[in-house]
Protein backbone atom coordinates (compact mmCIF):
# COMPACT_ATOMS: atom_id res chain seq x y z
CA UNK A 1 0.00 0.00 0.00
CA UNK A 2 1.17 3.80 -0.85
CA UNK A 3 1.10 6.23 1.15
CA UNK A 4 -1.63 8.20 -0.60
CA UNK A 5 -3.52 4.74 -0.08
CA UNK A 6 -3.11 4.84 3.62
CA UNK A 7 -4.23 7.81 3.76
CA UNK A 8 -7.67 7.22 2.16
CA UNK A 9 -8.18 4.44 4.39
CA UNK A 10 -7.54 6.30 7.27
CA UNK A 11 -9.96 8.92 6.06
CA UNK A 12 -12.51 5.85 5.69
CA UNK A 13 -12.06 4.37 8.62
CA UNK A 14 -10.53 7.33 11.26
CA UNK A 15 -11.94 9.97 9.88
CA UNK A 16 -10.04 13.43 9.20
CA UNK A 17 -7.64 15.69 10.09
CA UNK A 18 -6.25 12.56 11.96
CA UNK A 19 -2.98 12.74 13.33
CA UNK A 20 -0.48 9.45 11.46
CA UNK A 21 2.49 7.91 13.07
CA UNK A 22 4.88 5.75 10.69
CA UNK A 23 6.63 3.50 13.64
CA UNK A 24 9.46 2.21 10.74
CA UNK A 25 10.75 5.85 11.01
CA UNK A 26 10.40 6.52 14.71
CA UNK A 27 12.41 3.58 15.17
CA UNK A 28 15.18 4.76 12.40
CA UNK A 29 15.22 8.20 14.46
CA UNK A 30 15.57 6.83 18.30
CA UNK A 31 17.84 5.00 17.25
CA UNK A 32 19.96 7.74 15.24
CA UNK A 33 19.85 9.96 18.16
CA UNK A 34 20.49 6.93 20.52
CA UNK A 35 23.66 6.84 18.51
CA UNK A 36 24.92 10.02 19.10
CA UNK A 37 24.93 9.50 22.84
CA UNK A 38 26.55 6.70 22.87
CA UNK A 39 29.57 7.83 20.35
CA UNK A 40 29.54 10.92 22.74
CA UNK A 41 29.75 8.82 26.12
CA UNK A 42 27.07 10.81 27.26
CA UNK A 43 23.46 9.43 28.60
CA UNK A 44 20.26 10.49 26.71
CA UNK A 45 17.28 11.72 28.10
CA UNK A 46 14.37 12.41 25.84
CA UNK A 47 12.13 15.43 26.36
CA UNK A 48 8.53 13.90 26.53
CA UNK A 49 7.43 17.39 25.36
CA UNK A 50 7.17 16.04 21.68
CA UNK A 51 4.98 13.52 21.83
CA UNK A 52 3.54 13.02 25.57
CA UNK A 53 2.76 9.64 25.64
CA UNK A 54 3.82 6.99 27.47
CA UNK A 55 4.08 4.62 24.51
CA UNK A 56 7.03 6.53 22.79
CA UNK A 57 8.36 7.30 26.26
CA UNK A 58 8.91 3.65 26.75
CA UNK A 59 10.69 3.11 23.14
CA UNK A 60 13.14 5.66 23.49
CA UNK A 61 13.72 3.66 27.40
CA UNK A 62 13.89 0.51 25.99
CA UNK A 63 16.38 2.13 23.18
CA UNK A 64 18.92 2.92 25.89
CA UNK A 65 17.40 6.45 27.23
CA UNK A 66 18.22 6.39 30.93
CA UNK A 67 15.64 8.75 32.40
CA UNK A 68 13.53 11.35 30.89
CA UNK A 69 12.44 14.90 30.98
CA UNK A 70 9.20 17.00 31.54
CA UNK A 71 8.75 20.70 31.00
CA UNK A 72 5.54 20.18 33.10
CA UNK A 73 4.53 18.44 36.87
CA UNK A 74 1.41 17.59 35.10
CA UNK A 75 3.55 15.53 32.59
CA UNK A 76 6.08 14.33 34.92
CA UNK A 77 2.98 12.85 36.96
CA UNK A 78 1.11 11.15 33.91
CA UNK A 79 4.80 9.89 32.79
CA UNK A 80 5.77 8.27 36.71
CA UNK A 81 1.93 6.71 36.82
CA UNK A 82 3.17 4.90 33.22
CA UNK A 83 6.38 3.43 34.59
CA UNK A 84 8.86 6.33 33.92
CA UNK A 85 11.59 6.17 37.61
CA UNK A 86 14.12 8.73 36.46
CA UNK A 87 12.20 12.26 35.84
CA UNK A 88 13.91 15.68 35.23
CA UNK A 89 11.30 18.60 35.44
CA UNK A 90 12.80 21.17 33.25
CA UNK A 91 11.11 24.21 34.60
CA UNK A 92 10.36 26.39 37.76
CA UNK A 93 7.53 25.06 40.09
CA UNK A 94 5.92 27.63 42.23
CA UNK A 95 3.26 27.98 45.00
CA UNK A 96 1.78 25.55 47.57
CA UNK A 97 -0.38 23.84 44.68
CA UNK A 98 2.81 22.64 42.63
CA UNK A 99 4.82 22.15 45.78
CA UNK A 100 2.48 19.87 47.02
CA UNK A 101 1.90 17.37 43.78
CA UNK A 102 6.23 17.75 43.39
CA UNK A 103 6.43 16.34 46.65
CA UNK A 104 3.86 13.57 46.54
CA UNK A 105 5.84 12.41 43.05
CA UNK A 106 9.09 12.17 45.44
CA UNK A 107 7.35 10.05 47.01
CA UNK A 108 7.80 7.31 44.33
CA UNK A 109 9.10 8.50 41.68
CA UNK A 110 13.34 10.11 41.37
CA UNK A 111 13.18 13.44 40.25
CA UNK A 112 15.12 16.37 39.39
CA UNK A 113 13.96 19.51 39.49
CA UNK A 114 15.59 22.63 38.36
CA UNK A 115 16.02 26.56 39.21
CA UNK A 116 17.04 30.05 38.51
CA UNK A 117 15.68 32.05 40.86
CA UNK A 118 15.89 32.45 45.04
CA UNK A 119 11.84 32.20 45.24
CA UNK A 120 11.96 28.72 43.27
CA UNK A 121 14.50 27.33 45.68
CA UNK A 122 12.48 28.27 48.92
CA UNK A 123 9.46 26.72 48.22
CA UNK A 124 11.43 23.04 47.25
CA UNK A 125 12.29 21.88 50.72
CA UNK A 126 8.75 21.52 51.53
CA UNK A 127 8.27 19.21 48.68
CA UNK A 128 11.41 17.51 49.65
CA UNK A 129 9.40 17.49 53.28
CA UNK A 130 6.28 15.84 51.65
CA UNK A 131 8.64 13.34 49.73
CA UNK A 132 10.34 12.46 52.53
CA UNK A 133 14.14 12.81 50.67
CA UNK A 134 16.32 15.00 49.54
CA UNK A 135 15.34 16.51 46.23
CA UNK A 136 18.06 17.12 44.08
CA UNK A 137 17.87 20.46 42.30
CA UNK A 138 19.61 21.76 39.04
CA UNK A 139 20.17 25.23 38.24
CA UNK A 140 19.19 26.20 34.67
CA UNK A 141 21.77 28.61 32.53
CA UNK A 142 20.84 30.56 30.09
CA UNK A 143 23.92 31.15 27.81
CA UNK A 144 22.09 33.30 24.52
CA UNK A 145 18.74 31.92 23.72
CA UNK A 146 17.60 34.51 25.97
CA UNK A 147 14.51 31.90 27.67
CA UNK A 148 14.81 31.04 31.00
CA UNK A 149 18.15 30.41 33.04
CA UNK A 150 20.81 32.58 34.66
CA UNK A 151 22.62 34.83 32.73
CA UNK A 152 26.00 35.17 34.59
CA UNK A 153 28.35 32.72 36.08
CA UNK A 154 28.02 35.02 39.36
CA UNK A 155 24.62 33.85 39.74
CA UNK A 156 25.17 30.48 39.45
CA UNK A 157 27.96 29.94 41.52
CA UNK A 158 25.15 31.89 44.27
CA UNK A 159 22.32 30.03 43.84
CA UNK A 160 24.58 26.64 43.91
CA UNK A 161 25.32 27.96 46.89
CA UNK A 162 21.70 28.49 48.35
CA UNK A 163 20.56 25.19 47.24
CA UNK A 164 23.83 23.15 49.12
CA UNK A 165 23.08 24.67 52.40
CA UNK A 166 18.98 24.74 52.20
CA UNK A 167 17.67 21.91 54.60
CA UNK A 168 16.37 19.24 52.23
CA UNK A 169 17.91 19.95 48.81
CA UNK A 170 20.92 19.00 46.95
CA UNK A 171 22.89 21.00 44.40
CA UNK A 172 22.99 18.21 41.52
CA UNK A 173 24.20 20.34 38.47
CA UNK A 174 23.43 22.59 35.48
CA UNK A 175 20.96 22.52 32.65
CA UNK A 176 21.54 24.32 29.27
CA UNK A 177 20.27 24.74 26.24
CA UNK A 178 22.86 26.05 24.20
CA UNK A 179 22.31 28.25 20.98
CA UNK A 180 23.01 26.03 17.81
CA UNK A 181 26.46 26.27 16.60
CA UNK A 182 27.64 28.35 19.50
CA UNK A 183 28.62 26.17 21.82
CA UNK A 184 32.16 28.82 22.76
CA UNK A 185 30.37 30.83 24.74
CA UNK A 186 28.45 27.93 26.54
CA UNK A 187 31.46 26.06 27.13
CA UNK A 188 33.16 29.19 28.86
CA UNK A 189 30.20 29.73 31.16
CA UNK A 190 30.66 26.18 31.84
CA UNK A 191 34.24 26.00 32.92
CA UNK A 192 33.94 29.32 35.38
CA UNK A 193 30.58 27.71 37.06
CA UNK A 194 32.15 24.60 37.59
CA UNK A 195 35.33 26.51 38.74
CA UNK A 196 33.39 28.22 41.05
CA UNK A 197 31.53 25.53 42.42
CA UNK A 198 34.03 23.43 43.32
CA UNK A 199 36.00 26.12 44.74
CA UNK A 200 33.44 25.99 47.27
CA UNK A 201 33.54 22.20 47.98
CA UNK A 202 30.44 21.37 45.32
CA UNK A 203 30.41 18.64 42.67
CA UNK A 204 28.46 19.08 40.09
CA UNK A 205 26.61 15.17 39.12
CA UNK A 206 25.02 16.25 36.11
CA UNK A 207 25.75 19.14 33.27
CA UNK A 208 22.73 18.41 31.10
CA UNK A 209 22.11 19.95 27.58
CA UNK A 210 19.41 20.08 25.24
CA UNK A 211 17.99 20.49 21.76
CA UNK A 212 17.25 18.12 18.62
CA UNK A 213 19.50 20.63 16.45
CA UNK A 214 22.31 20.26 19.12
CA UNK A 215 22.54 16.31 18.15
CA UNK A 216 24.89 16.46 15.60
CA UNK A 217 27.34 18.63 18.05
CA UNK A 218 27.33 16.23 21.06
CA UNK A 219 30.70 16.12 22.70
CA UNK A 220 31.58 19.71 21.78
CA UNK A 221 30.51 20.78 24.89
CA UNK A 222 33.42 19.53 27.01
CA UNK A 223 31.76 17.81 30.63
CA UNK A 224 28.54 17.27 29.53
CA UNK A 225 26.50 14.36 31.15
CA UNK A 226 23.47 14.23 29.51
CA UNK A 227 21.32 15.28 26.46
CA UNK A 228 17.66 16.28 26.34
CA UNK A 229 16.54 16.06 22.71
CA UNK A 230 13.03 16.15 21.93
CA UNK A 231 11.83 16.99 18.33
CA UNK A 232 14.15 14.09 16.71
CA UNK A 233 11.90 11.49 17.40
CA UNK A 234 8.74 12.81 15.06
CA UNK A 235 10.94 16.01 12.89
CA UNK A 236 9.15 18.24 11.62
CA UNK A 237 9.79 21.43 9.20
CA UNK A 238 11.96 23.39 11.68
CA UNK A 239 14.13 20.49 11.84
CA UNK A 240 14.32 20.31 7.71
CA UNK A 241 15.01 23.65 8.00
CA UNK A 242 17.99 23.59 10.55
CA UNK A 243 19.23 20.46 8.78
CA UNK A 244 18.32 18.21 11.14
CA UNK A 245 16.30 16.07 8.94
CA UNK A 246 15.26 15.49 5.64
CA UNK A 247 11.37 14.20 4.05
CA UNK A 248 11.95 10.69 4.56
CA UNK A 249 12.80 11.46 8.72
CA UNK A 250 9.39 13.20 9.41
CA UNK A 251 7.76 9.94 11.27
CA UNK A 252 4.16 12.22 11.39
CA UNK A 253 1.83 13.82 9.29
CA UNK A 254 -1.76 14.87 9.52
CA UNK A 255 -4.15 13.26 7.36
CA UNK A 256 -6.73 16.07 6.09
CA UNK A 257 -9.31 16.46 3.51
CA UNK A 258 -10.09 18.83 0.79
CA UNK A 259 -13.73 20.09 1.79
CA UNK A 260 -13.98 22.90 -0.32
CA UNK A 261 -12.85 24.77 -3.50
CA UNK A 262 -14.15 28.27 -3.42
CA UNK A 263 -11.88 29.62 -6.54
CA UNK A 264 -9.50 28.36 -9.14
CA UNK A 265 -6.68 29.11 -7.12
CA UNK A 266 -8.15 28.69 -3.88
CA UNK A 267 -8.66 25.06 -1.59
CA UNK A 268 -10.16 24.73 2.32
CA UNK A 269 -8.93 21.93 4.16
CA UNK A 270 -10.56 20.07 7.19
CA UNK A 271 -7.14 21.08 9.21
CA UNK A 272 -7.11 24.64 10.87
CA UNK A 273 -5.40 25.87 13.73
CA UNK A 274 -7.18 23.57 15.87
CA UNK A 275 -5.08 20.93 14.18
CA UNK A 276 -1.77 22.62 12.55
CA UNK A 277 -1.45 25.69 14.83
CA UNK A 278 -0.28 29.15 13.79
CA UNK A 279 2.98 28.52 14.43
CA UNK A 280 5.47 29.51 11.67
CA UNK A 281 7.91 27.35 12.99
CA UNK A 282 11.05 30.25 12.86
CA UNK A 283 9.62 32.09 10.02
CA UNK A 284 8.59 29.57 7.53
CA UNK A 285 6.89 30.10 4.89
CA UNK A 286 3.38 28.59 5.01
CA UNK A 287 1.87 26.49 7.66
CA UNK A 288 2.82 22.72 6.29
CA UNK A 289 4.53 21.14 3.70
CA UNK A 290 1.84 18.80 1.63
CA UNK A 291 3.91 15.98 0.58
CA UNK A 292 1.64 15.01 -2.45
CA UNK A 293 1.34 18.45 -3.37
CA UNK A 294 4.67 20.20 -2.58
CA UNK A 295 3.67 23.53 -4.66
CA UNK A 296 0.59 23.86 -2.68
CA UNK A 297 1.06 26.39 0.16
CA UNK A 298 -0.68 26.39 3.32
CA UNK A 299 -1.59 29.86 3.67
CA UNK A 300 -3.64 30.58 6.42
CA UNK A 301 -6.05 29.09 9.01
CA UNK A 302 -9.49 29.94 10.72
CA UNK A 303 -10.07 27.64 13.46
CA UNK A 304 -11.75 24.20 11.64
CA UNK A 305 -10.10 25.13 8.00
CA UNK A 306 -6.52 25.52 6.59
CA UNK A 307 -6.83 27.95 3.39
CA UNK A 308 -4.18 26.40 0.46
CA UNK A 309 -3.01 28.63 -2.32
CA UNK A 310 -2.94 26.62 -5.34
CA UNK A 311 -1.42 29.21 -7.63
CA UNK A 312 2.07 27.54 -8.32
CA UNK A 313 0.67 24.14 -8.53
CA UNK A 314 -0.27 22.45 -11.80
CA UNK A 315 -1.81 20.01 -9.65
CA UNK A 316 -4.51 21.15 -8.21
CA UNK A 317 -6.91 18.30 -5.75
CA UNK A 318 -10.30 18.60 -5.87
CA UNK A 319 -12.81 18.66 -2.82
CA UNK A 320 -12.76 14.70 -1.15
CA UNK A 321 -8.63 14.44 -2.19
CA UNK A 322 -6.85 13.23 1.26
CA UNK A 323 -3.24 14.61 1.81
CA UNK A 324 -0.40 14.31 3.74
CA UNK A 325 0.63 17.30 5.81
CA UNK A 326 4.43 17.88 7.99
CA UNK A 327 3.70 20.71 10.39
CA UNK A 328 5.94 23.23 10.87
CA UNK A 329 6.29 22.32 14.41
CA UNK A 330 5.17 18.80 15.54
CA UNK A 331 5.18 19.65 19.25
CA UNK A 332 2.50 21.87 19.39
CA UNK A 333 0.59 19.84 17.23
CA UNK A 334 0.69 16.92 19.09
CA UNK A 335 -0.83 18.81 21.92
CA UNK A 336 -4.23 18.92 19.37
CA UNK A 337 -4.86 15.68 19.70
CA UNK A 338 -6.37 12.89 21.65
CA UNK A 339 -4.64 9.76 20.10
CA UNK A 340 -2.30 8.77 17.34
CA UNK A 341 -2.85 6.43 14.68
CA UNK A 342 0.15 4.12 14.32
CA UNK A 343 1.13 2.50 10.64
CA UNK A 344 3.97 0.00 9.81
CA UNK A 345 5.16 -0.49 6.23
CA UNK A 346 2.00 1.83 5.05
CA UNK A 347 -0.76 -0.17 7.01
CA UNK A 348 -2.54 0.86 10.22
CA UNK A 349 -1.61 -0.95 13.00
CA UNK A 350 -3.89 0.62 15.67
CA UNK A 351 -3.28 3.57 17.88
CA UNK A 352 -2.01 4.98 21.24
CA UNK A 353 -3.61 8.12 23.56
CA UNK A 354 -1.57 11.39 23.96
CA UNK A 355 -2.07 10.95 27.75
CA UNK A 356 -0.19 14.38 28.56
CA UNK A 357 -1.28 16.71 25.92
CA UNK A 358 -2.81 19.61 27.86
CA UNK A 359 -0.87 19.38 30.82
CA UNK A 360 0.25 22.92 31.20
CA UNK A 361 -0.14 23.21 34.71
Amino acid sequence: MSKKRLAAQIAREVGTPALVVDLDVVERNIAKAQAYCNAAKIKSRPHIKTHKSAFFAKMQIDSGATGITCQKLGEAEIMAAAGMTDILVTYNLLGEEKVGRLGRLLQTTNVTTVADNPVTISGLPRAAEIGGRTLDVVIECDTGRKRAGVESVGEAIELARVIASTPGLSFAGFVFYPPDQQMSGSQRFLDDALRGVREHGLEPRIVSTGGTPNLSQLGDLKGMTEHRAGTYIFNDRMMMAKGMATLEDCAVTVVTTIVSRAGPERGIMDAGSKTLTSDTGGGLEGFGHVIEYPNIQVAGFAEEHGFLDLSKSNDRPQVGTVMNVIPNHVCVVVNMFDRIVLTRDFEIIGDTPIEARGKII
